[in-house]
């Protein structure tokens, strides 16, 4: 008896299983680590979690990739904004399976960020990449949906709530964002750094990656061998590092873009670790301020910058409370302990 050819999503998904699988083994037989992880976070995502990567026009100029759920659900949707620190995959690395079982998750390499999310587009400003992530949703289809971003997500986020996607964000997560600071007081910020922001951001040899890696985290790994943090540095921070640069000068520059900074209408959940070097937790308590009584902050005790990664556990815990309206207990001030 012969059995009816499979699906066409489903082979497109067999034949991208077994080619990541090809390219896995073939990396690990050349131990080059940083790319192996990089597979298999793809083929973790794909096989285990069900996303896909979407590779969407968003004008002449702008194509944008996003890691999309490959069926329709009635779980809500979150859009997940990531930093500097690296692309959707790297950043939600241990958030993208929690939060899955509970929302319909879609995840963007922002613009200049991982291999597929280009622009020759001479824009560099924080409203560019709200712009950019806000068409991709209405592409996507998805009219109404809550955003979640840490950093450089979480001015980007912002700016999708306050004006580029106000009338499609519902609830708003910002995580370890400077948005509460005037552009010259980040620029003071960052004059009193060892180092220069790109340096710091973007480093060119492993040295500089160690830095960036204790600088971000409260607990960094006991363990960071040069070969390793050499193979993250070509997979992650030498294509589109010009652009990159670019980005953050304009964001030393101008901020989010608002002067003054609105007050969002949103119902706003903000997230800080206590030990953040690089966005002290005073920033948290002065956003909290200045958006008042719709706003909430949780602070996660012994962790740093890399707040998704340290704190995983509460960050996840907390959004899901957060939008799923479980267990609220208001605007205030709660600290989590590790």
């Amino acid at each position: 008896m012969k059995l009816p050819p499979p699906p066409h999503g489903a082979a497109s998904t067999l034949l991208a299983l077994l080619s990541l699988s090809l390219l896995l083994l073939r990396l690990l037989l050349r131990l080059r680590l940083a790319a192996f992880r990089d597979a298999a976070l793809s083929l973790h995502l794909l096989a285990r979690l069900r996303l896909r990567p979407v590779h969407l026009r968003i004008s002449a100029t702008t194509t944008l990739r996003v890691w999309c759920p490959s069926s329709p659900s009635g779980k809500p949707p979150l859009l997940l904004l990531h930093g500097f620190g690296g692309d959707a995959k790297w950043t939600w690395a241990r958030n993208l399976h929690p939060l899955s079982r509970h929302f319909h998750v879609y995840a963007p390499d922002l613009v200049f960020f991982g291999a597929h999310s280009r622009s020759s587009s001479p824009l560099r400003s924080v409203a560019f990449q709200a712009r950019c992530a806000a068409d991709a949703m209405r592409l996507l289809g998805v009219s109404r949906y809550d955003v979640a971003g840490i950093s450089y997500g979480g001015f980007v986020a912002y700016r999708m709530a306050a004006a580029e996607a106000r009338d499609a964000v519902g609830r708003l997560v910002v995580m370890t964002s400077g948005v509460a600071a005037a552009p010259g007081e980040m620029r003071e910020m960052a004059a009193r750094e060892e180092r220069t922001v790109e340096e710091a951001l973007l480093p060119k040899n492993a040295e500089g990656l160690r830095f960036l890696v204790r600088r971000s985290m409260h607990r960094p790994p006991p363990w960071m061998p040069d070969f390793v943090l050499d193979d993250f540095i070509q997979l992650m921070c030498v294509d589109q590092r010009k652009e990159r640069a670019e980005l953050l000068q304009e964001l030393l520059k101008n901020g989010a873009g608002f002067d003054p900074l609105p007050v969002l209408t949103q119902e706003t959940l903000i997230i800080w670790g206590d030990k953040d070097r690089v966005f002290p937790v005073d920033l948290g308590h002065r956003l909290q301020r200045h958006l008042g009584g719709n706003t909430r902050l949780e602070i996660v005790k012994d962790a740093g910058h890399a707040l998704q990664l340290e704190g995983a556990e509460h960050v996840n815990k907390y959004i899901k409370s957060f939008l799923l309206d479980e267990r609220r207990a208001g605007p205030g001030v709660a600290v989590a302990q590790k």
